[in-house]
């Protein structure tokens, strides 16, 4: 896979095309960005992808609260983004707040802000992320980190548009647009008592699934690309090759860290490599896991057919049906169960995945 790089270091940025140099010498011209040209930063052109996309477009117009949910690294935060810039707030304030590495006793202070002497070392006052993003959107990331005792607070800021400051009295109203996401189970945290039922329904008013790397292999090629790029040209180093068996092999990778640990790859590649060709270096354990990746592959896609079915309570066709979550039609997701021996009379059933085989574990799971 042959790189066509301008040799300033820092180039100017422009659409750039990758050729792919076969055994026969035929080349083949691919787009770099992607979805990156409508989307600044999302690349990427599968069928997953675009699904996510085209919710964003569905909801970008309106000011309805949406909760994103994807594990860590999926680029959550690149969604919100894309949402806030479609919007008719695109021009106001982009706060984000992870709620994850704020201390509980700072939470209230950092949310909506304090007066001077409301604790100790409160020496001024302070404006809080709310008030922050007012006429903008607050991108509250990791949401189901918040403590417990601050969801009610967070809910009647949602419902009323209202809130005080950490040591005051007085109400203020703010009008902000919020984008949540968890890599969390909220339903599950709700039934353990560690997230308010009502909070969870005001926040899930239009959910968006970011689906994990291993969900997307097909935009592999066009992030490494994107990477090597962004990379090189930061360290004023012409990298104009990259090897189509590199690219095969990352493909097969299951990628837990998802587009994160992909990225942090490629950066620390780019770095090592003395020449125009990129040397990727895989870890044993990565190279372990590419000697069976066809094993794996299957595997993987029999867990994610039966999670989405039983997320769609067995429905396969219609707007909220698996097939359209899972971006392909419905004759091809049977065909699908069909290779998995998932019947479609069924689907109903809820599956256990053990470490090496899916197995029913209860009839009329959803019923």
């Amino acid at each position: 896979m042959t790189l066509s790089v301008l040799s300033d270091p820092h180039p100017p940025y422009e659409k750039i095309t990758t050729s792919v140099n076969r055994a026969t010498g035929e080349r083949i011209s691919v787009p770099e960005t992607g979805a990156d040209s409508i989307f600044p930063g999302i690349i990427g052109e599968s069928s997953a992808l675009r699904q996510v996309l085209r919710l964003v477009e569905m909801v970008a117009a309106s000011d309805s609260t949406v909760l994103l949910l994807g594990e860590t690294g999926t680029g959550k935060e690149l969604i919100a983004r894309a949402i806030h810039q479609r919007s008719q707030r695109r021009r106001q304030a982009f706060v984000t707040l992870n709620c994850a590495v704020i201390p509980s006793s700072l939470f209230e202070s950092e949310l909506f802000g304090h007066e001077r002497g409301a604790f100790t070392g409160a020496n001024m006052q302070r404006a809080g992320r709310i008030e922050l993003a007012d006429r903008g959107t607050l991108f509250l990331d990791e949401v189901g980190d918040m403590p417990v005792e601050l969801q009610p607070k967070l809910l009647r800021t949602l419902q009323e548009h209202t809130y005080e400051r950490l040591g005051s009295a007085r109400t203020k109203s703010v009008d902000v647009r919020l984008v949540a996401a968890t890599n969390c189970d909220l339903e599950q945290m709700m039934e353990d008592k560690k997230f308010r039922r009502d909070l969870y329904y005001r926040l899930n008013v239009f959910p968006i699934r970011i689906p994990p790397l291993r969900e997307r292999r097909e935009d592999i090629p066009l992030l490494v690309q994107h990477f090597t790029q962004k990379y090189a040209r930061r360290i004023g180093r012409q990298i104009d090759t990259i090897p189509e068996s590199t690219v095969q092999k990352l493909q097969h990778w299951s990628w837990p860290g998802n587009v994160r640990e992909l990225e942090n790859l490629i950066e620390r590649s780019v770095i090592l490599t003395s020449n125009s060709v990129l040397a990727v270096t895989l870890s044993e354990k990565m190279n372990g896991a590419i000697d069976a990746s066809s094993v794996v592959s299957d595997f993987e896609e029999q867990q994610r057919i039966l999670r989405t079915l039983q997320e769609t309570k067995g429905r396969i066709s219609g707007p909220n049906g698996a097939a359209l979550r899972l971006g392909v039609k419905r004759s091809t997701l049977l065909d699908r169960m069909k290779k998995f021996g998932i019947n479609p009379r069924d689907v109903k059933i809820k599956y256990a995945v053990s470490d090496d085989k899916v197995v029913p574990k209860s009839r009329y799971a959803f019923a």
